[in-house]
């Protein structure tokens, strides 16, 4: 069975949603017959490298909210993070770019690492306030997941990968992805929003159920 999951390195109910699906993955029946695929999604494709301004005061600014509603919103996101495991620091987010943090998630996925990868840029953006459009800041976190450095490199000075990102975010468009993270099941059966871990693994039976129930090709 294969999973695809569209999400954005710079969301943080992405972050929430990778645990929560890794917490519903772990008590699946079926785990070591399913095949995850992280996809990329850009919330800002037309991003600076890096924003001027306080994550507060661009989240304020975006929505139209005080600087106190900000911080009510973030103090109940880390909460719900920290139920599940994760660490945010929403005051020291470097808000940025993310195109060439997927194209390190397409690399890492050519040798094993894709979901390291992942992991990898999720904590660093959102618990270590690492700007992840810097190359050298990218590198860095590639090679501490097992990537040689001269391949990482060599694609952060191309454009290695750059239409496989934009393919992934076509193929979201064609399927009415507007959101993430969206969980896709042999593109057949979708599930948005970080949703609960027991939820995520009823996503996941259901999934298995529907093949089993299939009839045979002939």
């Amino acid at each position: 069975m294969h999973v695809e999951i569209w999400s954005d390195i710079a969301c943080p109910w992405c972050y929430v949603g990778r645990a929560r699906f890794g917490a519903a993955l772990a008590g699946f029946e079926h785990r070591d017959d399913v095949t995850v695929t992280w996809r990329s999604f850009e919330l800002d494709p037309d991003a600076p490298a890096e924003r001027e301004g306080t994550h507060a005061d661009l989240i304020a600014k975006k929505y139209g909210r005080t600087l106190e509603e900000v911080a009510q919103m973030d103090a109940q996101l880390t909460a719900t993070a920290a139920a599940d495991g994760l660490e945010m620091r929403f005051s020291e987010l470097r808000s940025g770019n993310t195109f060439d943090g997927h194209r390190l998630v397409h690399l890492a996925a050519e040798h094993g690492l894709q979901d390291a990868m992942k992991e990898r840029l999720f904590r660093a953006y959102f618990s270590e306030g690492a700007l992840i459009s810097d190359h050298a800041t990218l590198e860095a976190l590639a090679v501490e997941v097992g990537l040689d450095a001269d391949a990482v490199r060599e694609v952060l000075a191309g454009d290695r990968f750059a239409e496989a990102v934009r393919d992934d975010e076509r193929d979201a468009h064609a399927a009415g992805i507007s959101a993430v993270p969206c969980f896709v099941i042999d593109r057949k059966y979708g599930a948005s929003g970080a949703q609960p871990a027991e939820t995520l693994l009823q996503f996941l039976e259901h999934g298995w159920a529907q093949r089993e129930a299939a009839p045979a090709a002939s």
